[in-house]
């Protein structure tokens, strides 16, 4: 589709006087440790905020080129932002790739985005992350797990249909009846969901773990719902209502357990679209607009 329903509200047109792109920088000795830095044509600052933005791809495909155009965006409002690609999950290649592992590329290269950052006469003293289904999930890990380890201080962080949790009753609803989820049976074999989370945590899950809810610890690693506190950091996400590539049901799960521990957030819930949130352009522009105002609010342009 190349219809574009919002003009240039959300995109500019890049060049020299709005900022420049450095391209396929290294963060680590793996193929695909790569990142890609935008920063503003104004370098006169004492100090820049950074954004990352992580691809989507369903942890298996997708690179950080994909999102240039939302890259250079944020740079046009002042901040340094980056793209880092991750190792993806290939069953001819990379048989040890799974979102943990991908989450832990994530965690160690930010130091390296900060100092190439630095480098280039940027200093960073304030991050936010975002990223969109299997990046946004990433973000999420990174946001609520592996915020203590953060080079820099977190701000906010926000994404659109990334898997927040891991629980197999709301997997079992991928794609059905938002109104009307289908129940968690013990009984019933839901092998395609233990394989699911086997391809997806690295470790072995059953069918058996998922009766027993054995299979909850074990999952724990990439399930960032599981790690919010009431120190977590500000967030705005979006998710479809009849999403088939992630359950919905852990999005509320997502929205329940923020509100439960008092954490400033947006929740869209996009009612009439699926994965790809392409059928409430109206809300969709409604979020991106909501991203920015937190922006402002907690990681300002000085």
């Amino acid at each position: 589709m190349t219809y574009n329903p919002y003009g240039s509200e959300f995109s500019v047109d890049w060049n020299d006087s709005i900022g420049t792109a450095y391209t396929d920088l290294s963060y680590g000795s793996g193929e695909a440790n790569k990142f890609d830095l935008y920063v503003p044509a104004d370098n006169s600052k004492d100090s820049y905020g950074l954004i990352v933005y992580l691809h989507a791809g369903g942890f298996t495909s997708g690179d950080k080129t994909g999102d240039a155009q939302i890259l250079e965006w944020f740079c046009s409002k002042g901040y340094v932002t980056a793209g880092i690609n991750y190792t993806l999950f290939s069953e001819d290649k990379n048989l040890d790739a799974n979102v943990y592992t991908q989450s832990v590329e994530i965690k160690e290269s930010m130091s390296h985005v900060a100092a190439e950052a630095e480098k280039l006469g940027y200093h960073i003293d304030k991050m936010a992350i975002g990223g969109g289904s299997a990046g946004h999930a990433l973000a999420m890990i990174y946001a609520y797990s592996d915020v203590s380890e953060s080079p820099l201080p977190l701000k906010m962080t926000f994404g659109a249909v990334g898997p927040s949790c891991f629980y197999a009753e709301d997997w079992i609803n991928i794609g059905g009846n938002p109104n009307n989820p289908v129940k968690f049976d013990p009984n019933e074999d839901y092998q395609g969901i233990a394989n699911i989370f086997t391809a997806m945590s690295g470790k072995k899950i059953t069918n058996d773990m998922l009766r027993t809810g054995e299979y909850k610890e074990l999952m724990k690693n990439i399930s960032a719902e599981m790690w919010i506190n009431e120190n977590s950091v500000p967030t705005v996400v979006a998710y479809g209502s009849w999403d088939k590539a992630q359950a919905f049901g852990a999005s509320l799960k997502l929205k329940q357990t923020l509100e439960d521990n008092g954490i400033d957030h947006q929740f869209f819930e996009m009612k009439h679209s699926g994965h790809g949130l392409q059928n409430d352009n109206k809300m969709y522009a409604e979020y991106m607009r909501k991203v920015l105002e937190y922006l402002d609010i907690y990681m300002p342009v000085k």
